[in-house]
């Protein structure tokens, strides 16, 4: 087999491995257990599950989504992380090789798809990812592997934070509501770490646009009205991967528009 089909395979698979660790620190963090200890067991009877029942993808389908013991239903969210992180995993594995800048890149969007899940489900943003994912941003751009250099880094975390939190207070001045909370601010300021301030405009109009349109629609179909809140973290995230994977024909297609 040729040597990029092989790399891609593995890839895949990795991060079909990896989604499943994903499945944990989402159920895990927002409750601040162990997302190491104890094994992985049913929600519903406790059952610890077995290495055959873990496998990704494979194992839900075999027991059709759900348990083995007791047969309660095992959420759509786990083979959808899973080969949500296998497909990422693949497409940055196609953009930067078998290096450390996948490796590091892939830490990255791994973080942007828990904190997405957790906000969608708890409307939270864990710090306990957030302000360590500022840190190793700033630090990965000291390297010959990071995405941007350290200044871009700095400013990006700095920019993107302070953005949000401008807007947020500004809202709050304005109508004495919270419209925004922390948690954004730190995720943005965790994205500009790793993406650097130049990708800032394109995020934050991609993640509106997209927060507009998904959110707005889910909320017609739902039947609820236009207070309530809908998670922005999870935009902010699918901003920033619009940007990591097709910033350059993004750019290409708004300077046409504009000019």
């Amino acid at each position: 087999m040729d040597g990029d089909l092989l790399n891609l395979l593995f890839a895949f698979l990795f991060g079909l491995v990896l989604g499943s660790f994903l499945n944990v620190c989402i159920h895990r963090i927002p409750k601040g257990t162990s997302i190491v200890r104890p094994a992985s067991s049913c929600p519903s009877c406790g059952e610890p599950i077995r290495f055959y029942d873990n496998i990704p993808l494979l194992s839900y389908a075999l027991l059709l989504g759900r348990c083995r013991r007791c047969g309660a239903p095992i959420s759509a969210r786990y083979p959808l992380v899973e080969l949500g992180t296998g497909v990422l995993s693949l497409f940055l594995m196609g953009r930067f090789g078998p290096s450390v800048t996948y490796a590091l890149t892939m830490a990255f969007v791994s973080c942007l798809v828990v904190v997405s899940l957790i906000d969608l489900e708890h409307q939270v943003i864990p710090d306990v990812i957030s302000l360590p994912g500022i840190l190793v941003g700033i630090a990965a751009s000291f390297t010959p592997w990071g995405l941007v250099s350290w200044t871009d880094a700095a400013l990006g975390a700095a920019g993107g934070g302070g953005f949000l939190l401008a807007v947020a207070w500004i809202f709050h001045r304005m109508t004495g509501k919270e419209g925004m909370g922390l948690g954004d601010v730190k995720l943005l300021a965790m994205i500009g770490a790793w993406m650097g301030w130049r990708a800032l405009p394109f995020i934050i109009l991609l993640s509106s646009l997209t927060g507009i349109l998904i959110g707005g629609s889910a909320l017609l179909l739902m039947r609820r009205g236009l207070r309530v809140r809908i998670p922005f973290g999870p935009f902010l995230s699918l901003g920033a991967l619009l940007v990591l994977f097709f910033g350059s024909r993004i750019q290409w297609a708004y300077y046409r528009l504009l000019f």
